[in-house]
């Protein structure tokens, strides 16, 4: 017999040895069955949280998801065939009639369903119904886990044993060993000093960390597991004592109990601290109920519902607090107002209805505008709130959508939000292709229906209130056919046919601006062109070249009155090569394009034999007749333009556009889009990026600018930068760094930085982050973020924005 080394070296105080030696032979599932499922399910729990169970993501901030690949240390149960044959050989074999005994000595082998068992000496005692493995026992699961020991006993029916110098290996290196276990009453298994560590230790030295307890008990008829005499050990060294505790089995998906606590600290919060407890109501449907203590505002309330039905599943998160004004930071513009009670309630649900039907919504309704965002419930830069409920159907040839949408601006301003709304209830899209070729070509017809209600904030027209009232229905038939010639020239002709009915009410003409009224307004449209490209091919030893000129007349009517028209859909306008073809460069419905305009271009292509890849498209649009829509977008209510007048289409010549997709290698990709003012040549809009994977680093890039944007409150150029960076250093270390630079106005507007380190059993991030901006409502700025992870047992995170005060008058 050989010795053999202790499984945990440097770990506590371990007396356990083990053996090891190769495995020769099978055996029946009758000892299988016994050594993994009833002495073997509790050194799993070892490996749990030492929370509750629950299955998925929790509240925001409650839990995150794991560093480590979620597994069980002895894998599922499995069914075993007992059709399969069982494979015993030894040295040499003992009936011993007077002692009722089979005696199997010297390198026992038994397999049995791909379990194979191992030890110097296996006796089954018949009289007593016992079966007893001694010397080098050695199991190894199908799932790679390997299980050692000095002795294990088993009663025949399965339901009792005995195991003395238990180790277990798990495939990924975890390791597990006790002095002894026993189980009895058929469901509870008692582990006396018991160990356990996923982190390798080489050279004598202790494994980073580990837990060890005097008495682990695993109660099968309770699913739980509870722990006397517990020591958590960091480098060998004991740092966390707990006399008891007690957590779910880890075979229980679902179990109620306390979650991990979640502390921090925050310049207007204080010390906070969120103590989830996990309601397991049934199998489809849970409640994680989750207050928040801060010292500074008191008890935030707050509980999450979740079910899954049959057919789809949502959720309906609460949070409410009883707020003191006076506790609130002082630069608060008027704090009186958020006395009592502030709360929000968020949900969201899809269901599958049929193979072609889903249903959905995202709704989050608040007292306040700031409330969520002060509370750290939503992201601090949050400017918008858009709730929706929707139906949603496609099939082989159409698509149907009807949808409803609340909008809800949360910028800040010098006085307090009014909460200024609009509503489209609904949007109705039906989209069809019929299936049967119309004078060989594709025929589409496309219908929108809109009912859409707005505050109306009269900067211009102060003698206007009330709220704006537009129904719009919008039809449309799109016909298209693609035709090449002897020489690879193709022409591709379409046609366009659209309606309009506006059905407007207390509604404001800026052309007219002396009152209010209601009216209807019809509009049509007729289109009709061709797309005409010829693309040259050339083949080189390194690649295919492509160089396809394009060029595109289209004709409309010369001119169609909309300046007097709402414009809700249409107010972002953006020229680039993107859109340089479409039939329309507007955004929405509530603006088309009318006249004659030609648009020309000119694409190059190359895709190298290696997997390079490069496109770049360059063009300019021209208006040859009729009235340019982009040169006047009128103005709003308030007495802004409808859309930017600077989109490089407002002159009958426009701005050269200019876009780049290349990826020389598969480790580099850029991109770049540009437009050039089509006089002087100059830069008037730029986006690029970069993204560079190269071994251990990955780096990004955003560079931006916009010459300017009235619409959007952009008098003066703007250019900023965005970088990131992720370098690993080591195999377990790695940083990462990113920052928005506003160039014109030289100064950061957000920085982070990132410290990691993770092994096989640990992760520790450190994150710092800065924000530079200005809202007395909502403090923020500087926040350091600490974040531990050990591998089955969780994780605990702690944030806090209370940093030095003067370090934040620095940056």
């Amino acid at each position: 017999m050989r010795d053999t080394r202790a499984p945990h070296e440097g770990c506590g105080s371990s007396r356990v040895t083990c053996g090891q030696r190769k495995v020769a032979g099978g055996v029946r599932l009758a000892v299988l069955a016994v050594l993994l499922a009833p002495l073997f399910v509790a050194p799993d729990a070892l490996l749990s949280r030492a929370y509750a169970q629950d299955p998925s993501t929790l509240a925001p901030d409650v839990q995150k998801q794991s560093s480590f690949p979620k597994q069980s240390l002895v894998g599922p149960s499995r069914n075993l065939d007992k059709s399969q044959p069982l494979y015993l050989q030894g040295d040499e074999l003992i009936y011993d009639n007077g002692g009722n005994r089979v005696i199997a000595r010297g390198n026992v082998e038994i397999y049995y369903n791909n379990y194979v068992l191992t030890a110097d000496q296996v006796i089954y005692d018949q009289s007593a119904n016992t079966l007893t493995a001694m010397g080098n026992v050695i199991l190894k699961e199908p799932n790679g886990n390997v299980v050692r020991s000095d002795r294990l006993t088993l009663t025949d029916d399965f339901r009792d044993g005995f195991v003395s110098q238990l180790s277990i290996v798990a495939a990924d290196d975890t390791r597990i060993a006790a002095e002894r276990a026993t189980r009895k009453g058929g469901n509870t298994t008692v582990f006396t000093n018991g160990r356990f560590t996923p982190c390798k230790s080489e050279g004598g030295m202790p494994p980073l960390w580990c837990l060890s307890a005097a008495t682990v008990t695993h109660d099968q008829a309770a699913a739980t597991i509870s722990y006397q005499d517990a020591r958590f050990e960091l480098f060998g060294v004991p740092i966390l004592y707990m006399p008891y505790f007690e957590h779910a089995d880890p075979s229980v998906k679902r179990k109620s109990g306390f979650l991990m606590p979640q502390p921090g600290s925050s310049t207007t919060l204080g010390y906070t601290t969120t103590i989830p407890y996990y309601f397991a109501l049934a199998p489809n449907y849970d409640f994680t109920f989750y207050p928040m203590y801060s010292s500074r505002q008191g008890v935030l309330w707050q509980g999450e519902w979740r079910h899954r039905t049959e057919n789809g599943k949502y959720f309906i998160r609460g949070a409410g607090i009883d707020q003191d004004w006076a506790d609130l930071p002082s630069a608060i513009v008027d704090r009186e107002q958020y006395n009592g009670w502030r709360g929000s309630l968020e949900t969201r649900g899809l269901f599958s209805l049929s193979s072609w039907w889903k249903f959905g919504w995202d709704v989050t309704v608040e007292s306040d505008d700031e409330f969520r965002r002060f509370y750290k419930l939503d992201n601090m830069l949050l400017t918008d709130r858009v709730n929706s409920v929707f139906l949603q159907g496609i099939g082989d040839r159409n698509y149907f959508s009807i949808a409803a949408y609340q909008f809800n601006s949360l910028q800040y301003s010098s006085t307090p939000q009014t909460g200024a709304q609009s509503f489209a209830y609904p949007i109705l899209d039906y989209n069809y292709v019929f299936a049967d070729p119309v004078l060989g070509g594709e025929l589409t017809w496309n219908t929108n229906a809109l009912a859409f209600s707005s505050d109306q904030t009269n900067a211009v027209f102060p003698n206007i209130y009330g709220n704006e009232q537009m129904n719009r229905v919008v039809t449309e038939v799109n016909w298209r056919r693609r035709m090449t010639d002897a020489i690879g020239i193709t022409y591709t002709p379409f046609a366009h046919l659209r309606g309009d009915l506006y059905q407007l009410s207390n509604y404001v003409d800026p052309q007219a601006p002396n009152g209010v009224h209601d009216t209807s307004v019809a509009r049509g449209l007729a289109a009709g062109g061709v797309t005409v490209a010829y693309p040259w091919v050339a083949n080189s030893g390194r690649g295919s070249h492509v160089i396809e000129p394009i060029g595109q007349i289209i004709a409309r009517q010369a001119y169609i009155e909309q300046n007097n028209l709402p414009n809700e859909d249409a107010m972002s306008l953006v020229f680039d090569d993107t859109n340089l073809f479409e039939l329309s460069k507007f955004s929405g419905y509530d603006r088309i394009e009318t006249g004659t305009r030609a648009n020309v271009g000119v694409q190059y292509t190359f895709q190298a034999n290696e997997g390079g890849y490069a496109r770049i498209l360059a063009g300019q649009s021209y208006q040859l007749a009729g009235f340019n829509p982009y040169a006047k977008p009128g103005v709003d209510a308030s007495g802004d333009p409808t859309f930017t007048p600077y989109s490089g289409l407002e002159t009958a010549r426009s701005d050269y556009v200019l876009g780049a997709y290349v990826a020389p290698w598969s480790f580099l990709q850029l991109i770049s889009q540009s437009r050039f003012d089509q006089d002087g040549f100059a830069l008037a809009s730029q986006n690029a990026g970069a993204q560079v994977s190269l071994g251990p680093l990955v780096a990004n890039a955003i560079y931006s600018y916009l010459n300017t944007d009235p619409t959007n409150g952009i008098v003066a150029s703007q250019e900023d930068v965005y970088a990131s960076l992720n370098l690993r250093l080591t195999d377990r270390w790695s940083v990462a760094a990113a920052m928005r630079y506003d160039i014109d106005a030289d100064q950061l507007a957000s920085d982070m930085f990132q410290v990691q380190y993770a092994d096989e059993c640990f992760v520790l991030t450190a994150t710092y982050t800065d924000n530079y901006y200005h809202n007395p409502n909502l403090v923020d700025g500087q926040t350091l973020m600490l974040r531990f992870e050990l591998k089955h047992l969780g994780e605990f995170g702690y944030s806090t924005d209370a940093l030095s005060g003067n370090y934040g008058k620095q940056q």
